[in-house]
């Protein structure tokens, strides 16, 4: 891995560091060692990646030889960076296995390399997979084939290899969630999932699986606690589950709630004034709605703005004729919190009794969608 890898925002338990007299501190040690091409003055030390104050273990270092090795005491897995003598800066995941981290060690874009890292080896894996499956013959050929559509014109064609693509693209992905269940409990594998890379309606199940893994096996780690709590908002906006109740001011400052368009196909829709996609996906739905409205079609518009004068601004800009609500709280909004938002846009449709019929259609798909209805 050339950067270093990507973290979970939000853990925090942190590690303790001070010195302890007559009592030992719960956790394991585990032995973190390697060696420094090019050594600077100073002190390597590691201390918990979540970790804000100056406090961190210093490593022993044998500057005649080049490297170093410590025991490090750590009382659950999770992240932790390595600071090569304030020049190079390494990320690592620490759970039972030792760990041996060779680098340059005078630059931060430097060599470095991770040995021993089961987690490691899970991203490496991943990448593996996506990159067999981005140089195959048959997704050279899907592209190829998508781009003459593109040129052509074609509609149909067009969808048609969209579908072909996502079903090509199923066989990579089964074997990455295979993997990761496979894996569990793991601290990459919570990091994989949590970034929602595994798309959580189709595989929610390995959601559930992994989940209920970290719940037998580490219930008591933060890391695995935060996951699960993931996974039980996730369930809450799978389709088939009824939407949660939405509950927020209009513009002239009314209550309005969600569970009041019953009797009614309802889009969800998530957006901002500032969210150039959300921006692009407005014509396509004020289309929609104009041809569906009076067929029993509602648009529910919750803006993830920060200013009242933005909202009624874009609003005003992309001719948004239907029911608008927000607590203008950007992502700390109460219903972004309840639905597990963390991108925009995102939308769901929602049958006449408010259960979540399909998620995130845009373009042709949303229209399709409400022609087989309607």
């Amino acid at each position: 891995m050339r950067n270093r890898l990507l973290f979970i925002i939000g853990i925090t338990t942190l590690l303790a560091c001070g010195n302890v007299e007559k009592k030992e501190m719960p956790g394991w040690d585990v032995t973190v060692s390697g060696k420094v091409g090019f050594p600077k003055e100073g002190n390597i030390s590691i201390k918990k990646w979540t970790d804000t104050t100056e406090h961190a273990i210093i490593l022993d270092f044998n500057r005649d030889r080049y490297t170093y090795q410590s025991n490090v005491r750590i009382e659950e897995p999770g992240y932790y960076r390595i600071n090569f003598f304030d020049a190079q800066f390494v990320d690592v995941i620490l759970d039972k296995s030792n760990l041996e981290v060779n680098v340059d060690g005078n630059a931060q874009n430097g060599f470095y390399e991770i040995n021993g890292s089961p987690d490691v080896e899970i991203f490496k894996t991943i990448q593996a997979i996506r990159s067999g499956f981005q140089g195959s013959v048959e997704l050279s050929k899907l592209n190829d084939d998508f781009n003459k559509a593109v040129e052509a014109k074609d509609e149909k064609g067009i969808q048609a290899l969209q579908y072909q693509y996502q079903q090509l693209l199923k066989k990579p992905n089964d074997s990455i969630a295979n993997l990761l269940v496979q894996k569990s409990p793991s601290v990459a594998v919570i990091e994989f999932l949590s970034k929602r890379e595994l798309d959580t309606d189709q595989y929610f199940p390995v959601y559930e699986k992994v989940a209920g893994i970290l719940k037998d096996k580490w219930g008591e780690y933060q890391v695995a606690r935060e996951f699960i709590y993931i996974v039980e908002q996730l369930k809450t906006v799978t389709i088939g589950s009824v939407a949660p109740e939405i509950s927020l001011p209009d513009p002239e400052g009314k209550i309005v709630s969600l569970s009041s368009f019953r009797g009614k196909y309802v889009l969800v829709d998530f957006w901002a004034k500032w969210c150039g996609p959300c921006r692009r996906e407005n014509p396509n739905v004020v289309k929609v709605y104009k041809k569906f409205k009076d067929k029993g079609f509602e648009v529910f518009g919750v803006s993830l703005d920060r200013t009242k004068n933005d909202w009624l601004q874009a609003i005003a800009e992309d001719d948004l004729a239907w029911t608008h609500v927000s607590d203008l709280q950007y992502f700390n909004s109460a219903a972004a919190k309840t639905y597990g938002i963390n991108a925009i846009p995102f939308s769901i449709l929602l049958d006449p009794n408010g259960v979540i019929i399909a998620k995130n259609l845009r373009g042709n798909a949303l229209e399709a969608k409400l022609e087989e209805i309607f």
